[in-house]
């Protein structure tokens, strides 16, 4: 099947919808992603931990962040059970997404203390466990570094007890400057709006702040512990020696639990 001259070319106006967003996130977000990145380095100078944590699509970039090549070895992702796209059916997700208490429950289950870095993805923000999971790791004393859509977050109603969404509890919000509801694209004949942006945008959004912490701590004097493909000859060892040097901090390798 061809297209016809006038048909209209999704592919096209996806990747202008995803330019558009980086020069906006570029133009509105840089001082905030600049902070995040002072914020994550002070945290690794000082011997803190980093984590990541999101619900359902959400939670694909804690999986981004972690074990990563380019990445930083420090990030450790909350994969809590129930959250995660491997749940069948994957709807269960949205509903355990909601459960009172859980969010505290899952953070209590982890070695978050005063002083670490909690990176919360969430899109709406609105849902009891992301909510709960912020609150709780404050009352530690971490910091909360929120990716977000303010454009949903704030047209949607919190479906915490509190009346509050994730953007109104963190230290520091990153706005992913997408559309409400996430989904880019109009589509003729079709009455849903197609292409959802959060995903792409937000791993150039963490991965981008990210870098900018390797580039402090760097500064600072401290080799920055990035994993290099293990595909490559020198990767196997690199990023073995790394793990051993870093496991007081690294927990998705079993042995801190």
């Amino acid at each position: 099947m061809t297209r016809k001259e006038n048909d209209m070319d999704a592919i096209k106006a996806y990747f202008e919808n995803l330019k558009e967003i980086l020069e906006k996130i570029i133009q509105t977000q840089s001082q905030s992603l600049h902070r995040g990145a002072e914020l994550i380095c002070n945290a690794v100078l000082n011997g803190n931990n980093i984590f990541a944590f999101g619900c359902s699509h959400a939670g694909l970039l804690a999986l981004e962040l972690y074990y990563r090549t380019g990445g930083m070895a420090l990030v450790n992702p909350i994969k809590a059970p129930g959250l995660n796209l491997d749940v069948d059916p994957a709807t269960m997700t949205s509903q355990i997404e909601r459960l009172p208490e859980y969010g505290r429950i899952i953070i209590d289950n982890q070695p978050i203390r005063s002083g670490d870095i909690l990176i919360i993805h969430s899109v709406s923000g609105r849902n009891t466990v992301t909510v709960d999971a912020a609150i709780r790791a404050r009352e530690i004393g971490a910091t909360v570094i929120a990716l977000t859509s303010l454009a949903t977050a704030e047209q949607v109603k919190s479906r915490h007890l509190s009346g509050k969404s994730l953007h109104h509890i963190a230290d520091l919000v990153l706005d992913n400057c997408g559309c409400l509801g996430d989904a880019s694209l109009v589509i003729p004949g079709v009455p849903e709006k197609v292409a959802p942006t959060s995903t792409a945008i937000g791993a150039a959004i963490l991965n981008a702040m990210i870098a900018q912490a390797v580039v402090l701590i760097t500064e600072a004097g401290m080799i920055a512990p990035v994993f290099v493909s293990a595909n490559l000859d020198h990767g196997d060892k690199h990023n073995k020696a790394m793990l051993a040097q870093y496991k007081s901090h690294i927990f998705y390798m079993g042995h801190n639990k």
